[in-house]
């Protein structure tokens, strides 16, 4: 086709210095615009429009990269110039760029306090028909490195043994740990065994010379006295 009949500039006409493959060849991916890195995806374009064309169509429909992640196929086909292959291709890349969105770890969280343990450990510990009991392993300012699943009891306990409590801590090079296990009634109130495993855990701390800050028993608000969710034995003065 006629340069004169092309509606928008054909990549072969614009300068080495404006076509997205050189530019990233020469300079790296960070040196592309959020146009240009669509359009080195779409690789053509359509009749009358170049592959830049489509590409700023597509992110001015979807508003941003991020939108893209929300498109489906028949989204991406409304554009002209993208076809079902193409439509296809850009789907599969989108569900890539929400998978590792998905999967990539967060900052891990700093938890001192009881309230913040709760909020970090309800989605995983409410509702729960049986006992868990959870290690959390903090580095010197109380960031979590790593939460680790002790064990998974019963409907009526879950016994833990302080060498199991301390084991991943004194792997990861944990400055100090905070424990937290569930009450499948809801009720957050301590029982003489959670009493006496807390205990024997503080001995052990002292020994291993890692921190015991606080061991979070968690239930549900609905079936608290105080209406909280949580009982804290830090906060109960018990450690």
């Amino acid at each position: 086709m006629p340069p004169s009949t092309y509606l928008t500039p054909r990549l072969a006409d614009l300068s080495v210095s404006e076509r997205p493959q050189e530019r990233l060849e020469a300079q790296g991916p960070q040196s592309l615009s959020d146009i240009e890195l669509i359009a080195m995806i779409l690789r053509s374009g359509s009749k009358g429009r170049n592959v830049l064309s489509v590409a700023s169509e597509i992110l001015q429909e979807s508003g941003s990269l991020n939108g893209l992640l929300k498109w489906t196929d028949a989204e991406f086909r409304a554009i002209k110039g993208i076809g079902r292959v193409k439509a296809l291709q850009l789907i599969t890349i989108v569900e890539i760029c929400r998978r590792v969105r998905e999967r990539s770890p967060v900052t891990a969280p700093i938890l001192d306090s009881p309230d913040l343990v709760f909020d970090f450990m309800r989605r995983d510990a409410q509702g729960l028909e049986i006992e868990k009991f959870w290690t959390l392993c903090l580095n010197r300012k109380n960031r979590l490195i790593k939460r680790v699943e002790i064990t998974s009891g019963t409907a009526s306990n879950s016994l833990v043994h302080p060498r199991e409590v301390y084991r991943e801590a004194i792997r990861q090079g944990a400055s100090a740990v905070i424990c937290v296990h569930n009450h499948p009634s809801g009720d957050p109130a301590p029982s003489a065994a959670d009493i006496k495993v807390t205990r024997q855990l503080r001995e052990s701390a002292k020994i291993i010379g890692i921190d015991l800050l606080d061991h979070v028993v968690v239930g549900n608000a609905a079936h608290d006295p105080c209406s909280r969710g949580y009982y804290s034995f830090q906060e109960s003065g018990l450690l």
